[in-house]
This record gives C-alpha cells, sequence and structure tokens, in this order.
C-alpha cells in the first residue's frame, strides 16, 4: 500500500446523508476536494486567496467505493501526488475510517496547471514541482516522461 504523509480529517455531517443512511457518492468527491486543498495549503503553495490564483483544473477522477460511511462516523482522507508531468499531475486519495483504518474508498484525480485568466493550460509552476517532488520524493525527471500524450 502507498504511504500518505498528509490526511485531512473529515467531519461527517448529516446533510451529507443521503436517503440510504450513509454518505452519497457525490460527497465523497467533496471530501476529496476538501483534502485536495489542504493538501496545496499544507505545502504552502496556496495562500488562500482567490480559486483563480490555486491554477489548477480538474480534468479527471475516479472513485471506487469499499464501504460506506456512515453520520458520526470519524474519516481521514489521506492525498499524495504520485506523478507530475510537464502540465499535468496525478494525485491518490484514501478514504478511512479514522480510528480503525478501514479503508472506505479509494481515489485517483488528474489536475492541469492552468491559467484561468488567459483560460489554457500551462506547465507546471516550478516551486510546485519543487516542493511537490520534495514532499514525496518524485524524481521529477522520470515523472515528465511518463505523462499522457
Amino acid at each position: 500500500m502507498t504511504q500518505f504523509k498528509f490526511f485531512h480529517p473529515i467531519e461527517v455531517r448529516y446533510g451529507d446523508l443521503d436517503p440510504q443512511g450513509h454518505v452519497n457518492n457525490a460527497k465523497t468527491v467533496t471530501y476529496l476536494e476538501q483534502a485536495r486543498i489542504q493538501y496545496i495549503k499544507h505545502l504552502d503553495l496556496w495562500q488562500g486567496g482567490s480559486f483563480l490564483d490555486i491554477g489548477i483544473i480538474l480534468a479527471e477522477i475516479r472513485v471506487t467505493y469499499k464501504a460506506r460511511i456512515q453520520f458520526g462516523q470519524a474519516v481521514r482522507v489521506g492525498v499524495r501526488v504520485v506523478r507530475l508531468g510537464n502540465k499535468s499531475f496525478e494525485m491518490a486519495y484514501l478514504v478511512e475510517d479514522a480510528n480503525t483504518q478501514a479503508e472506505l474508498a479509494t481515489a485517483t484525480t488528474i489536475q492541469v496547471a492552468y491559467d484561468y485568466r488567459r483560460q489554457k493550460s500551462i506547465p507546471i509552476p516550478e516551486k510546485w514541482r519543487t516542493t511537490i517532488g520534495a514532499f514525496e520524493n518524485l524524481d521529477s525527471s522520470l515523472s515528465q516522461s511518463q505523462e499522457p500524450p
């Protein structure tokens, strides 16, 4: 299993539940988003200004649900970058019970470095590449060669 260096706690709210009494699938995606933003803030890559200044756009998401998440359950989301490309990077997630570490869901996302003002993709900023590469022990030259066309 991939080791996660960063986890973000999630409070399961009553409004997150669907009629079957467990967390709605769409809310799980929101949990991933919360954890992704906190990961970026943890690495000091965004100071909380305009969302336009984050400079990434979500291009793809895949979630595998393993077990139901229930109201009041202590949950945390592990986040890590597993690939740095030229203009995109892939993140992996582990949603788990914070007390038992039982796996509740896994996910991957692909983000594209994006200039919202000019409405176009851009190369990953060097500060991001250096900071993420150091935090995750990624060899950025190897990561770039794996970028899909």
